[in-house]
């Protein structure tokens, strides 16, 4: 009995793990399983090859996926036992898990695996809805489990700056031939059936500015695309914070993803979607600003924006069979 609840374990870890975000929608990972042990492999071929050269964001994304896995073993009653870059000479072998032994599922637990398939990325403004600071605090402390540490931005100097920066580097990045064309590789178009990327119904036509401006990007590439749902009411710029570790090893970017989705599943637990900007972080000398400026030299591995929205948002997935080799 103990056998059959492992394997099945390991199956609701394998359909979690889908469904963690990513930039751009890539889904840059593969699954093993070999008896009852889960292999997770980052996927090069779809790393970015120019906003990602160094895949930072890809292991991020990964970290992200292991976190589901973690989070949905436990929901199905084992403590998972992790090896995080359990092989030096497999550099794309990023975690080993399996199922340990048995273990109370807490509410906590519960609530977040509850929400793996629910929670959507937002990429728009958000509704005049406070995101309450007692919610902030405690994805704060959900950061600090990972080693990370998620700092809110509360100076409007600072906020200023952190649009800026994004606006350079969106302005930059528009002019950039390698750039643009991969925003168009992973910019679906309306009608699409491709189980990855960004769907036409997922960024809005035109996005109404926030004030200060943190500019979207253009999956739409100057094509009338993109979803008509009104966003005349969203223009609040919500609650900006970023998201940072001691160091720039390949194991903190892979905590920091866990970190991540830790964050983004609590928060939208209690109605609060997150709306990333990566576009300061893609660029060595912008990053390497804010790191020294406004992040204590701590390194910065997200911006996000969090905030309540009423907008429905559609995600799509590869079906495992794609992901499982």
């Amino acid at each position: 009995m103990a056998v059959l609840s492992a394997k099945r374990a390991l199956g609701v870890a394998l359909e979690a793990a889908r469904w963690a975000p990513s930039v751009h929608n890539t889904q840059p990972w593969t699954f093993s399983v070999s008896g009852e042990e889960i292999s997770l492999r980052a996927d090069p071929d779809r790393r970015l090859r120019a906003g990602d050269a160094s895949g930072r964001e890809l292991l991020i994304s990964c970290g992200a996926a292991l976190f589901n896995m973690r989070t949905a073993m436990r929901c199905e009653g084992f403590e998972p036992e992790v090896r995080t870059l359990p092989d030096p000479d497999r550099p794309s072998l990023l975690a080993t898990l399996k199922p340990g032994g048995e273990t109370h599922t807490d509410e906590a637990t519960k609530t977040l695996g509850g929400e793996i398939e629910c929670r959507r990325t937002h990429r728009a403004g958000f509704a005049e809805v406070p995101v309450p600071d007692e919610l902030v605090e405690r994805l704060v402390r959900a950061a600090m489990e990972h080693g990370a540490k998620l700092t809110p931005i509360r100076s409007p100097e600072a906020l200023r700056v952190v649009a800026s920066l994004t606006q350079a580097a969106q302005g930059v990045q528009a002019q950039n031939r390698r750039f643009t064309l991969e925003m168009i590789r992973w910019g679906q178009p309306p009608g699409s059936d491709r189980r990855d990327g960004v769907p036409a119904e997922g960024y809005p036509r035109q996005a109404v500015r926030t004030d200060p401006d943190f500019p979207q990007r253009d999956y739409a590439w100057e094509h009338d695309w993109g979803s008509q749902a009104d966003q005349r009411a969203a223009t609040s710029v919500g609650v900006v914070a970023l998201l940072t570790t001691r160091g720039d090893s390949r194991r903190e970017w892979i905590d920091a993803g866990q970190a991540l989705q830790h964050i983004l599943l609590h928060a939208s637990a209690h109605g609060v979607s997150a709306a990333f900007h990566t576009q300061a972080l893609e660029m060595d000398l912008l990053r390497e600003f804010l790191r020294h400026e406004l992040c204590s030299d701590e390194y910065p591995q997200m911006i996000m924006r969090l905030g309540v929205t009423f907008d429905d948002k559609s995600s799509v997935r590869r079906n495992l069979s794609e992901v499982v080799t």
